[in-house]
């Protein structure tokens, strides 16, 4: 191959440098994963027999449950032309609520209900600051993490007495018999109503985003308002219905992280501890489509679960704090060498009808 055909592809992106060191790295996964799988008394061995055990599976699947309905929310409303960076408040208050309501009714669903009316609230709050007020939606967003951090853990220590909240009653597994024995899948057939909830709500979100009026509304309404007032779709009561969704999926993601516990953790940053934010980069990696927000979810909450499982059995000479640095310094390199993220054009800017 001559220099000018190797240039020329590397201009048309064929051979891009971020191309060709994802290639190496996935090379070099792969060579240490064959590695262990011949060698399973060595480092890579256990490290191998950890990554395909059926519990890592189960606890990927647990941890992507907050981070997905988040993501899924964050979608509609930046499709939009909203910029909802408030998902971490809106997770916090629906955790809180979603354990406050089973606690005083005995019913888990209940409670999944009074998380998602909570967080609904707020991100209506949010629509009407951002869309009738025309607030900057980044401080917005960042208004509304900040009342969710500090209502949440208060109303928790005036009707506990303390940050965290009682317990309350977890929901069982759903177990297939036969198919829940399978090795490492087997995972898939053995957990909890937010886990296939989850997986619904991927689906129907990529429905309703590309196969309904709707979702072309909300397309058209981040891409080009102007172009869908017009034909005589009124931009405002879409952007008002996708946050008003951000907030109801948030709702899920929230409540189920709590309820899945059964307490409701207001220390620090919370039980929440980062995973609204987290959902915002698996969005934009995944290119605000619901499904590729999902493997990327997976591919954070995976390796957040590795990270954990080799904290605790202690496979690798490494110091603690930087075992738990693995999900986010791989995310960063994943996002550098993959990430082609196009934004919809017109978030983050105000449109009123007749605005030109």
């Amino acid at each position: 191959m001559s220099s000018e055909t190797v240039r020329g592809r590397l201009t048309d992106g064929e051979l891009s440098p971020q191309r060709v060191a994802g290639l190496v790295a996935a090379v070099l996964l792969a060579g240490l994963v064959l590695w262990g799988f011949a060698f399973p008394e060595t480092q890579a061995g256990r490290f191998v027999a950890i990554l395909t055990d059926r519990s890592t599976l189960a606890a990927t699947l647990r941890l992507s449950v907050p981070i997905a309905f988040a993501a899924l929310g964050g979608i509609f409303a930046e499709k939009s032309g909203v910029i909802n960076i408030g998902l971490e408040g809106l997770l916090i208050v629906s955790a809180f609520g979603g354990v406050y309501m089973a606690d005083v009714t005995g019913s888990v669903w209940m409670g999944l209900a009074a998380g998602i009316v909570a967080s609904t609230l707020l991100a209506l709050l949010f629509a009407v600051v951002c869309i009738e007020f025309r607030a900057d939606q980044i401080i917005a967003g960042l208004a509304i993490w900040l009342i969710a951090l500090g209502l949440a853990p208060f109303a928790s220590q005036v009707v506990y007495g303390g940050p965290n909240t009682a317990s309350v009653d977890t929901v069982d597994a759903i177990v297939i018999p036969g198919l829940s024995s399978i090795p490492f899948f087997g995972a898939l057939f053995s957990a909890t109503p937010f886990v296939y909830l989850m997986f619904g709500a991927v689906a129907a979100s990529w429905w309703t985003l590309n196969r309904t009026s709707f979702g072309r509304w909300v397309n058209a309404s981040g891409e080009n308002p102007k172009a869908l007032d017009t034909a005589g779709v009124n931009v405002t009561r879409v952007r008002y219905a996708a946050v008003l969704l951000s907030g109801v999926l948030c709702g899920f993601g929230g409540a189920a992280l709590s309820l899945s516990i059964g307490q409701f953790v207001g220390s620090g940053s919370t039980m929440v501890n980062g995973k609204g934010f987290i959902a915002i980069v698996t969005y934009l990696f995944g290119n605000y489509n619901p499904v590729g927000a999902l493997l990327s979810t997976m591919l954070f909450a995976g390796l957040d679960a590795l990270q954990l499982t080799l904290q605790a059995r202690d496979v690798f000479a490494v110091p603690q704090p930087l075992v738990r640095t693995i999900p986010y310094v791989t995310v960063i390199i994943v996002l550098a060498l993959f990430g082609r993220t196009r934004i919809p054009k017109a978030a983050g800017e105000h449109y009123e009808s007749g605005d030109e």
